[in-house]
């Protein structure tokens, strides 16, 4: 009778190990329900835009990523790609690659890639361009944003007007009690730094990537963009900046979150976005 019940119980234990080994992700909606990704393609069917927060270094993430956008490719819909990993000025380089007018290699010289390119966002990009998906380079240039940063947003005003060209119009709005805005003055109070021009770093990186998605938006096409998941999370940022321009836009939102224990959502993470993907902290690391 004893070994009969220390087997069961070490039968037990083997399945939930070997279920433990498997899960390597899980997908929740905002009331912190596990769902199928599936559902996120029921949802995103009578979207026009679709924002997937990432942790920018899981690689994980951007296997899921990949998988929608092809999910997305299939659904027949008029499909736009965008993505903050490429800079508004790099746009001719990515239209003349995807055109075949430039080899990869050359592409790869020229444009501005983040480091984990070849790993991370390279699939997508390729995925793309065989399948004829045209692909938004949406952020602002990085020096501009770091001459807010430096300066505020005033500097801007001081740029030509070919260099304003990459920037969302001027002047813009910012919401500083936007709790996403007030978290990260929280965070960096005490850090030297000014807080305000960060906040305002920040807002014209959201603006502008918000700004680049317009033409698409007009044009009624459905926008796949991938972003840094506090860029929309709670509906703010990017979000917040398509909404003051287009308020009945239909947005759907994914974030992504790590956690020890994937089996629930934790309460911190509940409402933040339309699904949320949850993936082991020890999930593969591209940097």
């Amino acid at each position: 009778m004893i070994r009969n019940f220390t087997m069961l119980t070490f039968l037990l234990f083997l399945a939930n190990f070997l279920q433990a080994q498997i899960l390597t992700h899980q997908v929740f909606d905002k009331e912190g329900k596990a769902v199928k990704i599936e559902q996120i393609l029921e949802a995103s069917s009578s979207s026009e835009l679709i924002f997937f927060g990432e942790l920018h270094n899981n690689s994980m993430a951007h296997w899921v990523q990949l998988q929608l956008l092809k999910s997305l490719n299939q659904s027949g819909a008029d499909l736009v790609l965008s993505g903050e990993f490429f800079e508004r000025d790099d746009q001719l380089n990515i239209d003349e690659w995807f055109a075949g007018k430039i080899t990869d290699k050359n592409f790869e010289a020229e444009a501005k890639l983040w480091n984990n390119y070849s790993t991370d966002y390279k699939p997508l990009m390729q995925y793309a361009k065989q399948n004829n998906i045209p692909f938004i380079a949406s952020n602002i240039p990085r020096k501009y944003a770091s001459l807010v940063s430096r300066e505020g947003l005033r500097a801007l005003e001081e740029l030509s007007k070919e260099a304003k060209a990459y920037i969302a119009p001027l002047p813009i709005v910012v919401d500083k009690e936007l709790p996403g805005y007030v978290g990260m003055k929280n965070m960096m109070h005490g850090s030297g730094m000014n807080v305000d021009y960060m906040v305002e770093a920040q807002a014209i990186k959201d603006a502008t990537m918000a700004y680049s998605l317009f033409d698409a938006i007009e044009k009624k096409q459905k926008v796949y963009h991938i972003n840094g998941s506090y860029h929309s999370n709670n509906y703010e940022g990017i979000v917040w900046y398509v909404k003051q321009e287009y308020p009945e836009v239909k947005i759907l939102t994914i974030a992504t979150v790590e956690q020890n224990d994937i089996s629930k959502l934790e309460e911190a993470s509940k409402w933040i976005a339309d699904f949320i993907l949850v993936l082991p902290t020890d999930s593969q690391k591209s940097y």
